[in-house]
């Protein structure tokens, strides 16, 4: 009786994750830049090595992911001891958060969001959704109709 086990804690901080889940993101033009090209494959993979700021395409950000999956598959294939696969994942570490802000920056949200899904299991949920989302509107282009 008397210890605050993790499950305790968690239950005390769903409400505190509602509040950034529920939040809607900022209205008027995307504060990250304009709107992202959609991406073929190799494009993709360029540009997750290279490209570190902006915002992402949902091509963009799936066909890295692919891309980074794939390639753990094949190298646990061939090293089962998991040497290499830890290289790959030390290598691809800061690109894939890059990455995954770069999309959150394309639903004009900020990339801290991002630690909704690694501290708690109801954010992993959000983060996914808002993976998979439409970008924001580029209320920058005023429409006449």
């Amino acid at each position: 009786m008397g210890s605050f086990s993790l499950i305790h804690w968690q239950i005390f901080m769903i409400p505190v994750v509602l509040i950034f889940i529920l939040r809607k993101p900022p209205v008027g033009p995307n504060r990250f830049g304009g709107l992202p090209q959609a991406m073929g494959f190799g494009q993709a993979i360029n540009s997750y090595f290279k490209n570190f700021t902006g915002r992402a395409s949902r091509s963009e950000f799936w066909f890295s992911t692919l891309f980074v999956v794939l390639v753990s598959i094949a190298l646990y294939l061939v090293d089962r001891t998991a040497t290499l696969n830890g290289i790959w994942s030390l290598a691809t570490l800061l690109p894939s958060i890059a990455m995954a802000t770069r999309r959150f920056h394309d639903i004009n949200r900020s990339g801290w969001h991002q630690l909704l899904g690694v501290l708690f299991p109801i954010g992993t949920i959000a983060v996914i959704v808002w993976y998979c989302r439409a970008p924001a509107a580029d209320h920058s282009r005023a429409s006449v109709f």
